[in-house]
């Protein structure tokens, strides 16, 4: 099994997908065949972010498995903190009408939230 990932955003708000193949590409090839899909689609597609339109395309015809939340059978958090140790509820994390993707917020580690 070997794994491909995509990535996508800037500075403030990043994502990533997670992709499995039998077989090997090499790296030239894999961005080759990413791009070709990019191409094709970045004007049109229904998914939410791009990377996860490319991964729906490599999975429906290219026979990669696109490793998405959907596929998710368990979560756990884990810390240092035993309150902070537990199971996810992922029907609550999968929930199709989530008002956002992504919340990004300016932190300052020494005292809060800066604006």
């Amino acid at each position: 099994m070997y794994f491909y990932e995509l990535h996508e955003g800037d500075d403030e708000v990043y994502s990533d997908v997670l992709l499995l193949h039998d077989e090997e590409f090499s790296s030239q090839e894999f961005f080759d065949l990413v791009q070709s899909i990019r191409l094709r689609i970045q004007d049109s597609y229904d998914d939410d972010t791009l990377i996860e339109a490319i991964a729906v395309e490599l999975e429906r015809d290219h026979d990669f498995t696109f490793v998405s939340d959907s596929r998710l059978t368990a979560s756990v958090n884990v810390s240092k903190v035993e309150d902070d140790n537990f199971l996810s509820d992922l029907e609550a994390e999968l929930d199709e009408d989530a008002d956002f993707l992504a919340l990004p917020v300016d932190f300052d580690p020494s005292g809060g939230r800066t604006n």
